[in-house]
């Protein structure tokens, strides 16, 4: 996943940033266990890789379940760090009580959920949020391209998308269809976004979608498709690091996370983990892909670690920015 430019690059800066902190702790032994996201797997990845070269004897291993699999996981304390490509839900936030698991919500990084076709679709130039909703929604009708607009192959469209445990899947069907897990059952799913990414690239007619990274990673052999959201927007829009950031993508931009134990952030292993992370984020997001946040949400994001604050800025039902919504806090 990682390239030799982004190694070149990310190793010089890590080690001025980790320098100082890791002198003092470089004995430091453990293992930290991470399971989770795929969206959000890139940035653990490389964030692990480059957290070795600084701390040798802090074994991290990284699973992927699904935002929603990997909570299961957190939950019962079989993990130290969830990924998650959504906020965690009420229903996962009772069970976390319930069990005795006090939680640190930390954003990470901002991703645009990508809508991708073959390169030799010469037909799509753009789809509404509509149009997404009537191919993706429970009980649709569209069955091939012409079903969509007039003038479109009649031939049947093929659907690729994240399976049900996955976070991507939760956000993607809140925003086209209206609550999460909401969607039609037709379509290949797969956790593993790279599964479907070769989905697309084999099939002319293929429809599909994940996380922006994946997209970045393949865009030589994939077409991204600009969205209209028909509120008000100059037309339809490219996913790309300056429409995500900027807003301008929507209604498929969202934040990304890491939630972390609690309790087992008092560990040596991990807080070094969690604090290298941390600062080594605004090198690395870009890196792989995704959305660097602005510094100061890194720094707010800091703090609420450094200060154990627990619980998710989305629970009661807040809104506002996320610089907002974690300044309350």
């Amino acid at each position: 996943m990682m390239n030799l430019k982004r190694h070149l690059l990310a190793a010089a800066a890590i080690l001025a940033i980790g320098a100082g902190s890791a002198a003092a702790d470089r004995a430091l032994k453990g293992k930290v266990a991470i399971d989770g996201s795929s969206t959000v797997f890139p940035i653990s990845e490389a964030v692990a890789e480059e957290f070795l070269s600084v701390q040798p004897k802090i074994r991290v291993t990284i699973g992927v379940s699904g935002t929603g699999g990997g909570f299961k996981k957190f939950m019962v304390g079989e993990t130290d760090i969830n990924d998650a490509s959504r906020p965690i839900k009420s229903k996962e936030a009772v069970k976390a009580a319930a069990a005795g698991i006090e939680y640190i919500e930390l954003p990470v990084a901002y991703d645009g959920i990508t809508i991708v076709v073959n390169p030799a679709n010469d037909w799509v130039d753009h789809l509404t949020v509509e149009e997404l909703h009537q191919i993706w929604m429970p009980g649709s009708k569209v069955e091939k391209w012409a079903d969509v607009r007039a003038g479109w192959p009649d031939r049947k469209i093929k659907l690729y998308g994240p399976g049900t445990d996955s976070g991507t899947f939760d956000y993607f069907t809140e925003a086209i269809n209206g609550d999460s897990q909401a969607c039609r059952a037709d379509f290949t799913a797969s956790e593993d976004d790279n599964v479907l990414v070769q989905g697309v690239v084999g099939d002319k007619d293929a429809l599909g979608f994940f996380g922006f990274a994946y997209y970045v990673e393949n865009a030589g052999t994939l077409k991204a498709v600009p969205i209209d959201d028909e509120m008000g927007q100059d037309g339809p829009v490219l996913p790309s690091m300056a429409s995500i950031s900027g807003g301008a993508y929507t209604p498929l931009s969202r934040p990304i996370f890491i939630y972390v134990n609690a309790r087992a952030a008092e560990r040596p292993d991990v807080e070094s983990f969690v604090n290298f992370y941390i600062e080594s984020a605004p090198k690395l997001v870009g890196e792989v892909g995704y959305v660097v946040l602005p510094k100061e949400i890194y720094e707010l994001v800091m703090t609420r670690f450094e200060r154990r604050i627990t619980g998710s800025v989305y629970e009661t039902g807040a809104h506002g920015s996320l610089a907002e919504l974690l300044s309350i806090q």
